[in-house]
Parts: C-alpha cells; structure tokens; sequence
C-alpha cells in the first residue's frame, strides 16, 4: 500500500527487513548529497563567474576614467597655462605619486621580509633545546 505522497507504507516490515534495506538507503542519501553539492558548486561558480566578469568591466570603465580625469585637468590648467605646461605639471604630479607609492610598496615588502617567518621562529627552537641538551 502507499501512502498519498506516494512512499510505500513500511509499518507491516519486519526488523531484520528495515535494517536491510539501511546500506541502500544510506547509499542513496550520500548520492543526492554530493549530487546536490555538484549542483551547488555548480550554481555558485557561474555566479562567481558572471560576477567576476561585471567586476573586470567596471575595472576597464575605471582605467579609462582616469585618463579622462587627467585630461579634464589638464584642460582645466591650460586657462591659465598653456598646454603644454598643463600637460608637463599633470605629468610631474603623477610620476611623483607613483614614485612615493613605490616607495612606500618597496618599505613594506622590507617589513615584511624582516619579519620572522613563524617556520624559521621553531626551527630556532629546535636549534636551541638540542644546543642546551
């Protein structure tokens, strides 16, 4: 007999029946699981997808914004300078700041490098318990 959701009814099964039947069952719940997983993984890693790319182009309208930015400064400078001096201060301005942001990159990677890599910190352990024995 079934019931209305269509499950057959197991109430009249016997014990050593319904232990039986727990390898097949367990069987085809770890396959929906990992089924529902691929699924899963699936769904997110196209959303991750479709995603990443609006990031990349929102990224390329944003390189291309500050050219315009610098132009827009530039032409805001040659009312009162001509342009070829606007040109050459909005040059100068940028190099200087990526000088000083390299220098500032360059000053932390030496902090970084300076600092004990927790791998070196035990291996001097070992090094000074076995010096000490």
């Amino acid at each position: 007999m079934t019931t209305p959701r269509g499950f057959r009814d197991r109430s009249d099964d016997g014990l050593l029946t319904l232990v039986g039947e727990i390898p097949e069952l367990v069987r085809n719940l770890v396959i929906a699981e990992v089924d529902a997983a691929k699924a899963w993984l699936r769904k997110t890693s196209k959303d991750a997808g479709i995603g990443a790319g609006w990031i990349v182009a929102a990224l390329f309208f944003l390189f291309w914004s500050i050219a315009a930015l610098l132009a827009f400064a530039i032409i805001g400078l040659s009312s009162w300078w001509p342009a070829w001096v606007s040109a050459l201060v909005v040059f100068v301005v940028m190099v200087l700041t990526a000088g000083v942001l390299a220098l500032l990159g360059v000053l932390r990677f030496r902090k970084v490098a300076r600092a004990q890599n927790p791998v070196q910190s035990i291996v001097q352990d070992v090094k000074e318990v076995r010096d000490e024995l």
